[in-house]
């Protein structure tokens, strides 16, 4: 178990928590929500001890092993993966190489056969012989192959990389488990398994994730950062969410109600104060405003951004007909003799674990790359705007918000029309003027959202929108694509994204050395796409 107990932080002024309270307790899983910079991984800091907070205390169950992912994803180089991996059980892993070392001694001495008979012992209560057994199952389920397993860390690319930390973190049943956006990096079936495995698991589970699906599948209990607090909500996110919409439009009403009242008495006593005869019933009414307690009422540091995409004309039914196309990235030849006819109803996921296919695909239709062979026709009706993966090339200039935004308006110019589309994307006041190369991530993706809201585009193509950006921002725009009445095309690893948007399924599958690349099509729902035995056959091909 886990006691937090009047924990506060603050950075100079700033107050990011004051006197929280809460008990983690075995078998439930937490999900720690909040806005940008609330303080999410902080608060998974704190609890590790990576980070020392002003006051309060944080208690750990005695002989509790923690287990955290790390951040890190080049401090285990010079490690095996296998090793990486175990070394999440400090204990274990240090009794291995031991164990290793005493064995490897060309002169075995009694002292040695005492201290390896020891070490065998402990060996095994720790589960040291299934240990590469299981730490393969835990790879296997995150989508490492068999054949990475024993290289280097400094072996395997960053991707495999993130898998093999999240291993390592998962490793030998720890008492008490952080995890910081697990699901980055992950493809939707290695999601899956390691939903599965939280489910299962029998100890604590901190979280940290932007993916809704996941907090929906795996949590017990939603921990709320707002306002320096951290409110729990037992349910999974769907329940928090209803229940903040509901207790939001209470505090609304209840201030809209407060304030009226305030607004009469006010008039009561500045008509009546100087009235004798009315000045008994001002000072009571006095008495009340005062006791109406109007600041009590914190409004919600969250900021709802609204996303809405409105087509400026009817798409017709010639939409896009791809022919024997063949898109490079890098230099190399990625997507070979794809040829593809996309419907005026369509709502494209584009899934699997061939990501680069999807992004030179799309880079390719939309006019960033040119095709190595084949050819792409849009219908004469269509208008097309692009979320690229990469848009740092749209933002290296010293412009503000406002006049960069000016600049893709297809109609009016003015401050008040453009600025109101960055309106709905949070960007207001000062904050609209703000030069374009000092923005984060989170803040770009608003302003390419903001772009397409104002280009009136009848076809939205996505590469990954979701990245950067919060909780919710990423419902408010899965809320405006699932409203929009033209095409979308979409490359997302989230699992809620999908299902609430696509009518229609496309994966990506690995070359087996065919020729044209290989995929599989299916106008279905995604549950069902992912229910469906028979596309088994079909990848394992």
């Amino acid at each position: 178990m886990i006691s937090v107990t009047n924990v506060s932080l603050a950075y100079g002024e700033r107050t990011l928590f004051k006197d929280v309270n809460l008990k983690f307790t075995p078998g439930n899983c937490y999900g720690i929500i909040g806005a940008n910079g609330a303080g999410k991984s902080t608060f998974l800091k704190i609890l590790d001890g990576e980070i020392e907070h002003d006051k309060g205390e944080v208690t750990v169950g005695a002989n509790e092993r923690i287990a955290v992912l790390k951040q890190d994803h080049f401090a285990f180089e010079e490690y095996s993966v296998i090793d990486t991996v175990m070394s999440g059980n400090p204990q274990l892993y240090e009794i291995t190489k031991e164990r290793e070392a005493v064995y490897a001694k060309e002169e075995f001495t009694e002292e040695d056969g005492l201290r390896a008979a020891e070490l065998e012992a402990e060996f095994g209560e720790l589960g040291g012989w299934e240990a590469e057994s299981e730490i393969g199952r835990i790879l296997a389920g995150l989508g490492l192959p068999e054949s990475k397993h024993n290289k280097k860390m400094s072996e395997i690319d960053e991707a495999a990389k993130v898998r093999v930390l999240l291993a390592q973190a998962l490793y030998g049943s720890p008492d008490i488990l952080l995890l910081d956006e697990p699901t980055n990096g992950l493809d939707l079936e290695s999601i899956e398994w390691l939903e599965e495995f939280l489910i299962d698991f029998p100890n604590i589970v901190i979280v940290v994730s932007h993916d809704r699906h996941f907090l929906n599948a795996v949590c017990t209990v939603i921990c709320d950062i707002d306002m320096g607090r951290i409110t729990p909500y037992t349910g999974n996110y769907d329940f928090w969410y209803q229940m903040s919409q509901m207790l939001q439009r209470q505090a609304k009403e209840q201030l809209k109600k407060r304030e009226e009242k305030a607004k009469e008495l006010k008039e009561f006593i500045q008509r009546f104060a100087s009235n004798a005869a009315k000045s008994r019933q001002a000072t009571s009414r006095k008495k009340v405003l005062e006791k109406l307690d109007l600041d009590g009422l914190t409004p919600t540091s969250r900021k709802f951004p609204f996303a809405g995409f409105k087509p400026e004309r009817e798409i017709g039914n010639n939409v896009l007909r791809i022919e024997k196309l063949s898109a490079e990235a890098d230099g190399k030849t990625v997507l070979r003799d794809f040829s593809l006819q996309i419907n005026r109803n369509d709502k494209i996921a584009f899934v699997g674990t061939e990501h680069i296919k999807k992004s030179a695909l799309f880079d390719c239709i939309c006019g960033i790359t040119k095709a190595a062979v084949g050819d792409y026709y849009w219908g004469q009706t269509t208008a097309v705007s692009y979320f690229p993966r990469d848009n740092s090339a749209f933002f290296s200039g010293d412009m503000s918000i406002t006049d960069w935004l000016r600049q893709y308006s297809p109609g009016p110019k003015d401050d008040t029309y453009v600025r109101s589309f960055l309106g709905r994307m949070l960007f207001s006041g000062d904050e609209a003027l703000k030069p374009v190369n000092v923005l984060s991530g989170g803040e770009k993706v608003r302003c390419m959202l903001s772009r397409m809201m104002l280009s009136g585009a009848n076809v939205l193509v996505f590469d990954e929108p979701t990245n950067h950006l919060d909780l919710e921002a990423i419902t408010a725009l899965n809320n405006g694509l699932a409203a929009f009445p033209g095409v979308i095309l979409f490359n997302t690893r989230d699992h809620q994204f999908i299902s609430s948007i696509a009518n229609r399924i496309i994966e990506f599958l690995p070359d087996n050395g065919s020729g044209a690349s290989r995929y599989i099509d299916r106008m279905m729902p995604f549950d069902n796409y992912l229910a469906d035995e028979s596309l088994k056959a079909i990848r394992n091909e």
